[in-house]
């Protein structure tokens, strides 16, 4: 009987393995990432030129969101479709962490 309950522990245990292990993004590892986005967005995330959008303070969900469309095609833009083509899921969440993580519009209107 003991060992019946150990196995359905550990079961229900693995089940909660994909939850538990997934990748949470990583502010550092955004900010270091994100050197090649500066030119266009900011050193923050804060574009000084308007036809770039702000990515500071963005919803990190927003911007996983739309750098997995731009590197699956489904949203289109060439210059982002070239950056976004080589990153990996890991990259597009640091990224996400990063940039949510900076004071934005958003910020700054509370």
């Amino acid at each position: 009987m003991k060992q019946i309950i150990i196995k359905s522990l550990v079961l229900v245990l693995l089940s909660f393995a994909p939850i538990l292990l997934h990748a949470k993004g990583d502010v550092a590892a955004g900010q270091k990432k994100a050197q090649v986005c500066e030119a266009c967005h900011g050193a923050t995330g804060m574009s000084v030129d308007p036809i770039y959008p702000h990515l500071a303070g963005q919803y990190k969900s927003y911007i996983e969101q739309s750098l997995k469309e731009y590197r699956s095609g489904k949203r289109t833009n060439a210059i982002m479709a070239g950056f976004a083509a080589n990153l990996s899921n890991q990259d597009i969440e640091d990224l996400a962490a990063w940039f949510a993580s900076q004071e934005g519009l958003r910020d700054l209107k509370e």
